[in-house]
C-alpha cells in the first residue's frame, strides 16, 4: 500500500493539543510512549481523564476499576453515584452549546442556559406523563435541537432512552420497539428532505408504536391516534429539575447494532460509556472548550450520542444541519457556524468530490476532520483535507458496543489519508491470523478491560457473542470484534472490512442475513448471498447480490426490484451496486455460504 504523508503537525498544533498537555504532566516526550503508558497504567489514565473531563459525582467512586470478577465483567467507577448529563452542563451559562439550521432557514444559536432549561422542562414533562426512574422511552426523529433535549432530559430523570434511526422502514422500527418495550415514543410528523415531506409518524403507527409525542415540523395535516399528543401539549412549564443520581451501570441509552444472525443486537450504554466518547473527542479529535463540532448523524446510530457527549462534556458546541449534508446549503452552514471539527462518512466525501459543491465555501475554521463508518478512499480523503486548506483527517473506527473507537489518529502525528496512526488511548487490541497467531494482518481482537465497552446485551448472550471460543494472547483474555486490519510497515493501520457476515453500507452496519431475509420475498430467487466488496482504488463498500434463479431474468430487473424491497422493508440508504447470477452458491462442508470466495471471485471479474 502506497503511503504518503499529507499533513504534519506544527509545533504550535502539538503544544496546544490535549494529548500534549497530559504528556507534559507525566513528563512523557513521545506519543508511542504515552499510548503505552495509557494501557500499562489504565487505572491512572482513566482517573486523570475523568478529572480532566470534569465528570461530577454525587458520590465519588471507591474504585476506578474493579476487575475482581474478571476482565470480561470489569466495573468502572465502582461505588459512584452520578448522572452523566450533569457533565454536559459545565460551560458558562451564556456560552453557545448548540447551533442549528433548518433547510432554507437561518442559523440559530442556543446557550447552555437555554438548553438546560429545555432539558429540565422535558424531564418534568416526562414525570407528568407518569414515567419514572428505570422506565424506557424511544426517540425516532431527525437529529434536531428537540431530539438532543429529549435525549438529555430523559437520562437526567433516570429514564433509559432507546434510539431508532429515522431512515428505518416500519417493520424495522417494530422489531426494535418489541425488544426495548418503551412506554413513550417521540417522533416528528414528517421528515423534511430536499423540499420533500417524508412520512415518519405514519411509519411509527404502522409499527404499532406505544403512546407517541409528535413534533410538528411542517404544515402537513396530521390526524393523531387517540392516545397520542402533540409536542406543545406534552410540555409543562417547570424548568427546574433535580438530577436523578444513578449507579455507573445504570442504562442511559439503548442502541441497536446489526448482528450476523439477522436480529439487531440491543446494546446498553451505561452512564460510564459516554466518558469513552468524550475521552476520544478530547484526545483524538482534540476538542477544546467553545469549539464547534458537526457530524451529520442520528441518535439511532452511535455517532449521535457520541456527538452529544463528546461535544458538551468538552464544553464545545454541537452543530446540527436539518437537511441532507450533500447540498451547498450544508457547506454554507459549516462556514457560517464556524465549525472547527467536521465528521463525515466516506460516501459523503465521494459525493462532494464528484459535485464540487463545497469548493466555494470558506472552511478555514476547521482544525480537523474525522471519518468513520466505512473504509475510506485515499484520493477522496486528500480532497477532503484540501477543502479546509490541508487539515488532518482523524480516521476513527470502533463500534456501538465500545462507545467510541479502538483505532484512530491524532493531531500530534503525521496524517496519512485513509489510515489510522494509533490504537485508541486507554485500550489495546491484537491482530490474529486464521490460526490465532499474532500477525500484521488479521482479525481484530480487543484486550479488555477497556472503559466503555459493553458487559451485557439486552436480547442476546453477551459472552457468546464476544467471548465464546476466543483465544488468549500472552495470558490475556481477548474479545471478538469482527473487523479485519493490517498493520503497515510504519506502524499505522489500514482497515480491510469485516471478517464476519456483516457489512457497512453508507456508514450503517447491517448483516448479510438481514438483507437476505428481506430479499427472500422475490419468488424467482432460489438462493442468494449478499456480500460487500471494496471498489477498485479503495473506499466505501458496495453491495453485491449473488443469486441462484428459478427462471431466467435480466439482472437489471432483479437489481431494480431488490432495491425497491430494501427501500421499503429495511433502509433506503442501502444501495445495490450489482447483481450476479450464479448456478450454485459455494458452501462449506457445514453448508455455510463461503462469502470470502464470492468476494474473491467478484474481485477477479472486474
Amino acid at each position: 500500500m502506497k503511503q504518503q504523508v499529507k499533513w504534519s503537525p506544527s509545533e504550535s498544533v502539538i503544544k496546544n493539543s490535549n494529548i500534549y498537555s497530559l504528556m507534559q504532566e507525566l513528563c512523557i516526550t513521545s506519543y508511542p510512549e504515552f499510548w503505552q503508558w495509557s494501557i500499562t497504567n489504565k487505572t491512572e489514565f482513566w482517573k486523570k481523564t475523568v478529572n480532566r473531563l470534569g465528570i461530577p459525582f454525587q458520590t465519588k467512586p471507591k474504585h476506578i476499576l474493579d476487575d475482581s470478577k474478571g476482565v470480561t465483567q470489569a466495573k468502572w467507577l465502582a461505588g459512584a453515584q452520578f448522572n452523566i448529563v450533569d457533565a454536559c452542563f459545565q460551560n458558562k451559562a451564556d456560552a453557545v452549546v448548540l447551533k442549528y439550521q433548518k433547510e432554507n432557514g437561518t442559523l440559530v444559536e442556543i446557550t447552555q442556559n437555554e438548553l438546560e432549561n429545555k432539558v429540565n422542562q422535558i424531564a418534568n414533562s416526562l414525570l407528568q406523563q407518569g414515567l419514572k426512574t428505570g422506565d424506557t422511552i424511544a426517540i425516532d426523529t431527525a437529529m434536531t435541537y428537540e431530539a438532543v433535549a429529549i435525549y438529555l432530559g430523559a437520562i437526567k430523570a433516570g429514564i433509559t432512552v432507546m434510539t431508532i434511526a429515522d431512515s428505518f422502514a416500519s417493520n424495522e422500527i417494530a422489531v426494535r420497539l418489541a425488544i426495548g418495550k418503551p412506554k413513550l415514543l417521540f417522533t416528528q410528523n414528517v421528515l423534511l428532505r430536499a423540499g420533500k415531506a417524508l412520512p415518519l409518524y405514519q411509519k411509527t403507527c404502522e409499527a404499532q408504536a406505544p403512546k407517541t409525542v409528535v413534533i410538528p415540523v411542517s404544515d402537513t395535516v396530521l390526524s393523531l391516534r387517540e392516545s397520542d399528543l402533540l409536542w406543545n401539549d406534552f410540555l409543562v412549564d417547570n424548568t427546574v429539575f433535580q438530577t436523578v443520581a444513578q449507579d455507573p451501570e445504570a442504562i442511559a441509552t439503548l442502541l441497536f447494532s446489526s448482528g450476523t444472525t439477522g436480529a439487531p443486537k440491543a446494546i446498553p450504554w451505561t452512564h460510564v460509556t459516554p466518558i469513552k466518547s468524550a475521552s476520544d473527542g478530547y484526545y483524538h479529535q482534540d476538542i477544546h472548550p467553545n469549539d464547534t463540532v458537526c457530524w451529520p448523524t442520528n441518535l439511532g446510530w452511535m455517532m449521535g450520542p457520541w456527538l452529544v457527549f463528546a461535544a458538551l462534556i468538552n464544553k464545545a458546541s454541537i452543530a446540527l444541519y436539518y437537511g441532507a449534508p450533500m447540498t451547498a446549503d450544508f457547506g454554507k452552514f459549516v462556514q457560517d457556524a464556524q465549525v472547527t471539527m467536521l465528521g463525515v462518512i466516506p460516501s459523503i466525501v465521494k459525493y462532494w468530490k464528484n459535485t464540487q459543491a463545497m469548493e466555494v465555501f470558506d472552511w478555514s475554521a476547521i482544525k480537523c476532520f474525522s471519518s468513520t463508518g466505512e473504509v475510506s478512499n485515499p484520493e477522496e480523503m486528500r480532497y477532503l483535507m484540501d477543502l479546509a486548506g490541508n487539515k488532518p483527517v482523524i480516521e476513527y473506527c470502533g463500534g456501538t458496543e465500545i462507545g467510541g473507537g479502538y483505532v484512530t489518529s491524532t493531531v500530534v502525528q503525521d496524517n496519512i489519508p485513509s489510515v489510522f496512526s494509533t490504537q485508541a488511548l486507554g485500550g489495546s487490541f491484537v491482530l490474529l491470523d486464521d490460526d490465532y497467531n499474532a500477525a500484521d494482518k488479521g482479525e481484530v481482537f480487543l484486550i479488555p478491560p477497556i472503559l466503555g465497552i459493553s458487559n451485557t446485551l439486552l436480547n442476546k448472550d453477551h459472552h457468546e457473542v464476544y467471548y465464546k471460543d476466543t483465544p488468549t494472547y500472552k495470558g490475556q483474555q481477548l474479545r471478538r470484534h469482527g473487523d479485519q486490519m493490517q498493520q503497515l510497515s510504519n506502524g499505522y493501520y489500514a482497515a480491510l472490512g469485516r471478517v464476519d457476515d456483516s457489512m457497512n453500507l453508507g456508514g450503517i452496519k447491517v448483516s448479510a442475513v438481514q438483507l437476505e431475509e428481506v430479499l427472500s420475498e422475490l419468488e424467482y430467487i432460489d438462493e442468494l448471498a449478499a456480500i460487500a466488496v471494496t471498489p477498485q482504488g479503495g473506499g466505501p463498500s458496495e453491495l453485491v447480490l449473488y443469486v441462484v434463479l428459478k427462471k431466467e431474468l435480466p439482472v437489471e430487473n432483479i437489481k431494480k426490484e431488490a432495491q425497491q424491497l430494501i427501500r421499503n422493508k429495511l433502509n433506503p440508504l442501502f444501495k445495490v451496486s450489482a447483481v450476479v447470477s450464479i448456478i450454485k452458491l459455494p458452501r462449506t462442508a457445514s453448508n455455510k455460504v463461503m462469502r470470502r470466495k464470492l468476494r474473491a471471485d467478484y474481485e477477479k471479474t472486474r
